[in-house]
């Protein structure tokens, strides 16, 4: 069931007129936690069964955890939480990746071997709901959160419906204190949320939709594509796949905010960073964090040996790649991106990264690399497989291959640019503009609005990216 589908909008508003009208809170969380099974099991009624043990597994390992005597016994139940998560998470998502990987290596080095693989269908959501069940095990067992008692609430955590597939990443620590306290509605900020909804589908629908149905024959077969074909995929790539999470983050928080619930920001117009330090603290905000405070920290983070460090940059970032799919495109797009990270951090320790800061033009240039080397990354990630990509690479000095897309996507990329710079800069007068306008005109401008999308929404809806990690 995605967000962009009429049945979404009847699904929510039967959700939204019951959670406001039925009387007690409790009744009503127990209303939204049956809401969130049922939008689940649209995709798939068999994987409810994943998602209920996967609660009830770190549900117990919490409690028990809180009531282990020693450190020891703390420990081991911390362990049967990690085995069992990542154990789900490796027999559906990276079983046959590691059987053909093991059977091509043995291949390589002269052992005949046949490999058997398992048609696994990959429940959708899996890595982002048992990150969140991992994250509340670890705080419960690093002592900085009490174990929940209240199943129910602990459940609803889990598997609220609004960010419960495609993020973002949820920390316990910031949401299950909002279920102990029933929310107003008079506190709602409606406008705000319906001004994020229309937003989000906008990004969706109308951008990353149409830009796919442009882009996607060329990373299907570079081969019949020059040089600038390549180039305005790769670009168009980046900007399909911040429109398309990003909106989906939008339209979660919106849809979660009438509700009555705060969701984390997960993206903080990351194409404007003028480093890939600064561009990991805007993209994937929840993800990235995740694997700061529960992986690189944890690993030693950025105390000890410079090599260390370096490791531990690697190691988050590989295992950070690793974490969207079983391909090799999404390991090496990690350790790519790891790379980046170490090169950065010894310019700035260094002395030269301070230096380079007071040149003219300094942030424009840095801007510019990390923008670069963003995209080139991004090609390499939405390339279904290695030799996809280096016939991609291949095609970029191809000067017989014909030009098949408009060069005028250049400007409309060029639009979209400066629309991602207005937007940041001028976020606080459009927020303004949208929470005092009167009712007729915030009404009418809305109703102006959702017409001009919808001309421009594709007649199929396509699947959120980020469902599939």
């Amino acid at each position: 069931m995605l967000f962009t589908e009429p049945r979404f909008a009847l699904f929510f508003l039967v959700c939204f007129t019951l959670r406001w009208l039925l009387p007690g809170y409790g009744l009503q969380k127990s209303f939204l936690l049956a809401s969130s099974y049922v939008f689940y099991g649209a995709w798939d009624w068999r994987f409810l069964f994943l998602l209920a043990g996967c609660t009830l597994t770190d549900y117990w390992i919490g409690r028990a955890i809180g009531a282990a005597s020693t450190q020891r016994v703390r420990r081991a139940w911390l362990v049967a939480s990690l085995v069992s998560n990542l154990g789900v998470l490796g027999l559906f998502k990276y079983f046959n990746f590691f059987v053909s990987s093991g059977a091509s290596l043995l291949t390589w080095l002269g052992l005949a071997v046949s490999a058997h693989t398992l048609e696994i269908v990959l429940p959708v959501g899996l890595s982002f709901f048992t990150f969140q069940s991992i994250s509340y095990v670890m705080d419960v067992y690093r002592g900085q959160l009490a174990p929940m008692r209240n199943f129910r609430d602990y459940a609803m955590f889990v598997s609220f419906f609004p960010q419960l597939v495609a993020g973002p990443i949820v920390r316990a620590s910031d949401f299950l204190p909002q279920l102990e306290r029933p929310p107003l509605f008079a506190d709602v900020q409606f406008r705000r949320c319906l001004a994020l909804v229309f937003v989000g589908y906008f990004k969706k629908a109308c951008i990353a939709d149409n830009i796919a149905a442009v882009i996607d024959p060329v990373f299907a077969g570079p081969s019949g594509y020059g040089p600038g074909d390549v180039l305005l995929a790769a670009v168009g790539y980046s900007i399909q796949i911040y429109c398309d999470f990003s909106g989906y983050t939008d339209m979660a928080i919106g849809i979660a905010g009438m509700l009555g619930y705060r969701l984390a920001l997960n993206f903080d117009a990351p194409y404007l960073s003028t480093n890939i330090r600064d561009f990991w603290r805007r993209w994937h905000m929840s993800l990235s964090s995740w694997l700061r405070d529960y992986l690189y920290i944890p690993l030693g983070g950025g105390r000890g040996s410079s090599a260390r460090v370096y490791a531990n940059l690697m190691i988050t970032m590989g295992l950070g790649g690793l974490w969207h799919g079983a391909n090799m495109t999404f390991v090496l797009w990690g350790l790519l991106h790891g790379f980046a990270l170490c090169a950065y951090r010894a310019l700035s320790a260094s002395g030269r990264g301070a230096r380079l800061v007071g040149w003219p033009g300094a942030a424009l240039f840095g801007w510019l690399v990390t923008f670069v080397w963003v995209v080139g990354c991004f090609a390499l990630f939405r390339c279904p497989n290695l030799e996809t990509f280096v016939s991609l690479l291949g095609q970029l000095g191809a000067a017989e291959a014909g030009s098949h897309l408009r060069s005028s996507l250049w400007l409309l990329f060029a639009v979209l640019g400066g629309v991602h710079l207005a937007v940041r800069r001028l976020r606080a007068p459009l927020g303004g503009l949208v929470l005092q306008a009167p009712a007729p005109v915030f009404g009418f401008a809305l109703g102006v609005a959702s017409g001009v999308a919808l001309f421009f929404t594709p007649v199929s809806s396509a699947p959120f990216i980020y469902f599939q990690f």
